[in-house]
């Protein structure tokens, strides 16, 4: 049997999760143009970066985005 990797959080739209943002963008995606602007669009460095996302739980990934990327 698989696993089953639990993303949910990750396929929904900012604006779904964060009461402080409009963005349709799922917060995926928002995580990855985070991690690619800050080293130097460098998709390795970015794809390393996003890999614990794949298994935080959703108050430790709230808890980044709020911190990272609130303005």
């Amino acid at each position: 049997m698989s696993e089953i990797v639990k993303t949910a959080l990750l396929d929904r739209s900012m604006k779904e999760v964060f009461d402080w943002s409009d963005s349709d963008t799922p917060v995926r995606d928002a995580l990855w143009d985070y991690f690619m602007e800050s080293n130097g669009h460098n998709t390795d460095k970015t794809e390393e970066a996003m890999l614990p996302f794949m298994s935080d739980s959703d108050d430790k990934i709230i808890a980044f985005v709020n911190e990272n990327l609130k303005k």
